[in-house]
């Protein structure tokens, strides 16, 4: 018998296993298994995923629900994996409490080079990898390398459809094939969260503000953006605000959000966070008539799938700012700053017009792979060529923002290192007569 076990570690990521269930992409089964992995840095303080709202109906899906977190406690999920010694034992051991015996294992898995995903996936060796993309780094290159043992095991790329025509560049390297999911069946999923959500505390037509990953910047300068986000749409006629915190943590702003709407004559609804909902569910009970974030993918969401008015801001100081370049953030900020209008720019916000093929391969077809090559050029060497093409022909004043001089130079790309001296830094030889330079220099 197979038994098919679906890893996800929050509300998102579970309704969209959900969709892609109710699409066909997973074959027949005798057994499915949701696993739950919590991955706060706290996860016994965090609201369980299974007791949102809503997640009953998802739960209809699956046969059991299981908890990645009480299978490796003490251990803390987001940060281990097992030892290659240890591997045998732990599949024993979770073959024997799951009541799994000899069945053949399928797996579907969020970040294969994560540590819940990696660790499920080093376990249980012998069965098909699918993996699922519920967000905007599936355009970007695969955040570090991955065992060969788990690659080339991927079957499938499960993404949802969010830039038309464009191709994922997550796990090219294994030819992993791109699968999108219908809009129409996440739409669905959403809908039914939507029904069981509470209310939300807002008028139909509020403008939604989704705020970013707290981290990214300095406290200081993040409650300075939130409170741009406030001030902009409050600038464009909006007099009911709801913020959304990120799911990743609370928002210290909260306060000084409420003290500027006050300042400023809008409500401002702050939604119930024990147990964070999708923002998708805020756009189906609220129609909202606009959506502003930096780097969401609900941002795209909203436009791509909803046809909703979208705005961003305060992208060009997280290009600035992402450390390190490979940071996971800077593919969907580059995405939304490059395709969305700046809520600065009114007549560009109302006069939007919605995403195509063609829109989104003159903005994004060169620029997403030379940027994933920067970021990643041992995972994807192979972007090396389109890079250097993007570069020569369309760096200027305004594309510099998605790169960093340093790098393209310690990468020998075009921008910095003269075209007739790019071969300087591919030599093997030279690289090494340099090191040793720098070595008698340091002696």
């Amino acid at each position: 018998m197979t038994t098919q076990i679906f890893v996800a570690t929050g509300l998102h990521g579970t309704a969209v296993l959900a969709a892609a269930l109710d699409s066909g992409c997973f074959g027949a089964s005798g057994r499915r298994i949701l696993l739950l992995c919590e991955t706060a840095e706290v996860p016994e303080a965090a609201a369980p995923v299974d007791a949102a709202p809503g997640f009953d109906r998802l739960r209809d899906r699956f046969d059991e629900v299981r908890s990645w977190n009480d299978a490796v406690f003490p251990l803390h999920p987001g940060a281990w994996t097992p030892r290659a010694d240890d591997v045998p034992l732990w599949e024993r051991h979770l073959r024997r409490v799951w009541d799994l015996g000899d069945d053949q294992v399928e797996l579907a898995l969020e970040s294969p080079h994560t540590a819940p995903a990696r660790a499920v996936a080093e376990i249980f060796t012998g069965g098909q990898v699918t993996v699922y993309a519920d967000g905007l780094t599936g355009y970007g290159p695969t955040g570090a390398k991955i065992p060969p043992l788990i690659g080339t095991r991927v079957r499938q790329l499960l993404h949802p459809d969010l830039l038309p025509g464009l191709k994922p560049l997550l796990l090219g390297e294994f030819d992993a094939a791109p699968r999108p999911l219908a809009a129409e069946a996440l739409r669905r999923v959403f809908g039914e969260l939507a029904d069981r959500a509470p209310d939300v505390g807002a008028p139909r037509g509020a403008a939604v503000l989704l705020l970013p990953e707290p981290g990214l910047l300095p406290a200081a300068e993040e409650t300075e953006l939130h409170l741009r986000m406030v001030r902009g749409t409050a600038a464009l006629g909006h007099t009911h605000l709801v913020v959304r915190p990120h799911p990743g943590g609370p928002a210290p702003s909260v306060p000084a959000l409420r003290a500027e709407a006050g300042r400023l004559g809008v409500e401002l609804t702050v939604p119930d966070q024990g147990v964070p909902v999708p923002a998708e569910v805020l756009y189906e009970r609220l129609r909202p008539a606009l959506v502003v974030g930096s780097c969401s993918t609900a941002l795209l969401t909203a436009a791509s799938s909803y046809g909703l008015p979208v705005a961003r801001t305060g992208t060009g100081t997280l290009l600035e700012r992402l450390t390190p370049y490979e940071n996971p953030a800077r593919i969907p900020v580059t995405i939304v700053d490059a395709l969305l209008p700046d809520l600065a720019e009114p007549d560009a916000v109302s006069g939007r017009s919605a995403l195509t093929e063609d829109s989104v391969a003159e903005a994004l077809g060169g620029l997403l792979p030379a940027v994933a090559f920067a970021m990643q050029p041992r995972v994807r060497p192979d972007l090396r060529p389109a890079a250097e093409r993007y570069l020569s022909a369309h760096l200027n004043t305004r594309t510099w923002r998605y790169f960093k001089r340093r790098r393209l130079g310690s990468l020998a790309l075009p921008g910095v290192v003269p075209a007739r001296l790019a071969f300087v830094r591919r030599n093997a030889t030279l690289r090494r007569l340099a090191r040793r330079a720098r070595a008698l220099k340091r002696r």
